[in-house]
């Protein structure tokens, strides 16, 4: 059994709890921005292929407590990397930070951990030379309070990229925190999900690919599948046919993206057909003012834009006043809306029933929740 870590934005570590509960793992910690759970070999394949709120998955090869460089270096030595790197590996620290903590530079935690690497192999390997011609095994490290928790990314490329987004607007919001947020609402694949401001249609791809029971890392690779002596690669190969054989490309879906950049609309509906699910989206060249649906119990689940650029700020309260319109006539709905725009609540014309702060990267924004009345049951007969 592998101690598993598996990272997440601020604020969505719940999510990520109950998608790995769902796939049948023990969890041992929640922390702030990561999940950590137990697996074995094949738990590696399954969490890269099936989670859809993780950037990636980490193999905890152990904690270090270390206030000084030599006591970073001697625990760094002390740890088994033999068990996992063979004597060809590549290894090096691709990512170190720091937290609360005496040692915070990053280069300096790299090079002072990759020499004690390098010293550990050579002595139970009985050679003083590595070639690294081999597999790649980055690792990773984080400092918190002066420990620090030590782990190899047998991800690779952020487990954001799905690989379907070719094309991207601007400042698009990633596969992982779409997946989540819209894993944060009472949204179900016989519901109506509207999103105003759809870009390259990243709300409306997640929701279309949790419609059809897709995985979300099923059209993507990943570096430990080449790491035979530590993950078979009968898992991997098991992980994708039972992803394959889970899909159901026929499900009925009522989802639109509309968005008023006509080139953005035919980026999101390529995209969309680079994941498979563009019979299951609408999208549509349309401004926010001209948001209607005819049913009721919809969701808007949108990223409106926040003025990133100095010369859209003027532009956002007309924005927002529209939006808050549009969504006023639309009877029983719901609306969640994740915006770092200080002024949302106050031109959408209502205070959100709910308000959740998310780190989206370095930057903090809000998820307004504006919650409708649930749809009655339907009469069985």
């Amino acid at each position: 059994m592998y101690e598993l870590i598996a990272p997440c934005h601020f604020g969505l570590e719940a999510v990520l709890k109950r998608e790995i509960l769902d796939l049948g793992y023990e969890i041992s910690a929640v922390e702030d921005g990561k999940v950590t759970f137990w697996g074995d070999a094949e738990a590696i394949a399954y969490a890269n292929v099936f989670l859809r709120t993780t950037e990636r998955i980490l193999l905890k090869v152990g904690e270090v407590r270390a206030e000084t460089f030599e006591e970073l270096f001697q625990g760094t030595k002390s740890l088994p990397w033999e068990e996992y790197i063979p004597r060809n590996g590549k290894f090096w620290v691709t990512k170190a930070n720091s937290i609360k903590s005496k040692l915070f530079s990053p280069s300096d935690i790299q090079s002072v951990m990759k020499k004690a690497m390098v010293e550990r192999m050579k002595e139970k390997y009985h050679q003083s030379w590595f070639d690294e011609d081999g597999e790649s095994y980055p690792v990773r490290v984080s400092f918190m309070k002066d420990v620090a928790t030590i782990g190899l990314d047998t991800s690779g490329v952020s487990l954001h990229k799905r690989g379907y987004r070719q094309m991207t607007a601007k400042a698009p919001i990633t596969e992982t925190l779409a997946a989540a947020l819209i894993l944060l609402t009472p949204w179900k694949r016989d519901r109506i999900l509207v999103d105003p401001f759809c870009g390259s249609g990243t709300f409306p791809i997640e929701a279309a690919m949790m419609a059809a029971n897709m995985a979300p890392g099923m059209n993507r690779s990943f570096l430990a599948e080449k790491w035979g002596h530590l993950v078979p690669r009968k898992h991997w190969y098991q992980a994708v046919n039972e992803a394959q054989e889970m899909i159901d490309l026929h499900a009925d879906t009522d989802i639109q993206g509309y968005d008023i950049d006509p080139e953005v609309v035919r980026y999101a509906r390529e995209n969309a057909r680079l994941a498979g699910v563009d019979h299951m989206i609408h999208f549509q060249q349309r401004p926010v003012c001209e948001l209607r649906h005819p049913k009721k119990y919809g969701f808007i689940i949108t990223n409106p834009p926040y003025g990133e650029r100095l010369e859209e700020k003027s532009s956002l309260p007309k924005l927002y006043r529209e939006l808050g319109e549009s969504f006023r006539k639309l009877d029983s709905w719901s609306m969640y809306m994740i915006t770092a725009y200080g002024d949302a609540e106050r031109y959408i014309g209502k205070k959100a029933d709910k308000n959740r702060k998310i780190y989206n990267g370095m930057m903090k924004t809000y998820l307004y929740q504006y919650l409708g009345p649930k749809p009655p049951r339907e009469k069985r007969g």
